[in-house]
């Protein structure tokens, strides 16, 4: 059987969804789920090489500055973040207009060869200003690039997956993102074991990121294997595109500015603790608690190991109860446990492992459902654009800047547990956005309403 003909329940010119009691659906949908995680987990890879390498980052491309190094290091960060909503602006629409499997393809060659160049770059020493003027102009290319490719990938994965297990399919979206994270950690452990501290500031730094090359072909292969979406496949054989990528982005803004508003909102404690866990923890555990970088990588790489398993039961989960249930208990038991965890953190090795642990499996259920509620929250038309460009602008104000705003509140006050406050304070937003989100648990993407809510009606020109 073609993987383009009929596998199992569905409506519409014949592009139905891979049925997973069929030995052929079941065989394209795992197709699917790789070809998504593994683009999700090259990207977070190049984030969490950088995020543990901040250190040797900082020595090679702004040296003899001290803290303020550490700093200009995680505002690299944060730039390319600034970048992301350019990058969802351009390929959202791209991808409502000519297909989600030719935006992933050009996002993910994008996104590997800036990272595989990263490593090649000139020191400080070497090329002066030359050199983190380079460094932030391949963060720009990775932002750009991860504009369009969280979004797709998402997206992607939500229409290839069935109504009642998308939940479930899509949390595997998320294990690429922590299985990119944790190989990160790993591989700049490992590289720091074996070479030692002196020879990964001067040279070995290079080799984590020149892993990304390899990642990026694995992960062009997977896709290439797979047709577009039925979903999509079904409204281009419809023949009600969008005529153009501006009129896509205009109808999205004229007629969708209520969901954007809530994904938003939920974009805020979701970035806010994943960048402050994944992203800053190296960066507060060594600074400021005064633990080991080896220590530190280690911690990082268990803690992420574990929610990796999780992940999946949390998904399956959220198919069963839910998905505002499941963000409600995550952001309030966020909220509560946040300070008594990074107060527990600062007791030594085995407790910080405990409050990463609590704090992250807490997380969880925000994570595992990511791609299961936001694609949800927009009708087909402009599903892919609508996720991008508000995902992107949020996580550009709120995520990137993460790290460096927990960094110098900590900085600036003295007060070790501004990273918890700046928690808890991003989780009361998540709350208000959650009572306002509706629930699309089992809602069938096919349509060009918005899943899980009857009430608003198909904007004129845009119906069938």
């Amino acid at each position: 059987m073609s993987e383009t003909q009929p596998l199992g329940a569905g409506s519409g010119a014949g592009f139905v969804t891979p049925e997973e009691n069929s030995p052929a659906g079941k065989k394209v949908l795992r197709r699917a789920i790789a070809a998504s995680a593994m683009g999700n987990a090259t990207e977070w890879f190049d984030y969490g090489v950088y995020a543990v390498a901040a250190t040797y980052i900082a020595a090679n491309f702004f040296p003899g500055q001290g803290a303020m190094g550490t700093v200009w290091t995680l505002a690299t960060f944060a730039l390319s973040f600034l970048v992301r909503p350019l990058g969802g602006l351009f390929w959202g629409p791209l991808g409502d207009r000519v297909g989600r499997k030719r935006v992933l393809a050009l996002t993910i060659i994008l996104m590997a060869a800036s990272t595989f160049a990263i490593g090649l770059l000139p020191t400080q020493s070497v090329a002066g200003w030359i050199a983190p003027a380079l460094l932030i102009l391949l963060r720009m290319v990775q932002g750009f690039s991860t504009g369009g490719e969280y979004g797709g990938a998402a997206t992607f994965m939500a229409e290839y997956a069935p109504d009642k297990r998308r939940g479930f399919c899509g949390s595997f979206l998320e294990f690429g993102t922590l299985g990119g994270f944790a190989l990160g950690s790993l591989v700049v452990l490992l590289c720091s074991l074996l070479l030692g501290d002196g020879a990964m500031t001067e040279w070995g730094w290079r080799l984590p990121f020149l892993i990304a090359g390899p990642l990026g072909i694995v992960g062009m292969y997977l896709r290439n294997r797979l047709e577009d979406t039925p979903v999509f496949r079904e409204l281009e054989a419809s023949g009600e595109l969008e005529p153009a990528t501006s009129t896509a982005l205009r109808d999205l803004l004229r007629h969708y500015w209520r969901p954007m508003l809530v994904v938003a909102g939920l974009v805020i404690p979701l970035n806010v603790v994943n960048y402050t866990l994944l992203s800053y923890m190296p960066t507060y555990l060594e600074g400021t608690v005064g633990m080991g970088a080896n220590t530190v990588l280690t911690l990082m790489f268990v803690g992420q190991l574990v929610m990796m398993l999780m992940i999946p039961l949390a998904g399956a989960r959220s198919d069963k109860l839910g998905r505002k249930p499941m963000w409600f208990i995550s952001l309030i038991g966020l909220f509560v446990m946040a300070v008594p965890m990074y107060m527990v953190m600062a007791n030594g090795f085995w407790f910080a492992m405990l409050g990463f642990a609590v704090l992250g499996l807490l997380y969880l259920p925000q994570l595992a459902t990511i791609s299961a509620t936001f694609p949800a929250m927009f009708p087909t038309q402009v599903r892919f654009a609508g996720f991008a460009i508000t995902y992107n602008v949020s996580t550009a104000i709120f995520g990137g800047t993460a790290p460096m705003m927990n960094e110098l509140l900590v900085s600036s006050t003295g007060n070790v547990l501004m990273p918890a406050f700046y928690m808890m304070g991003a989780c009361l937003v998540g709350l208000v956005a959650v009572w306002k989100m509706p629930e699309t648990a089992g809602a069938s993407l096919r349509n060009m309403k918005i899943p899980g809510i009857k009430k608003l009606p198909i904007p004129r020109g845009l119906g069938r």
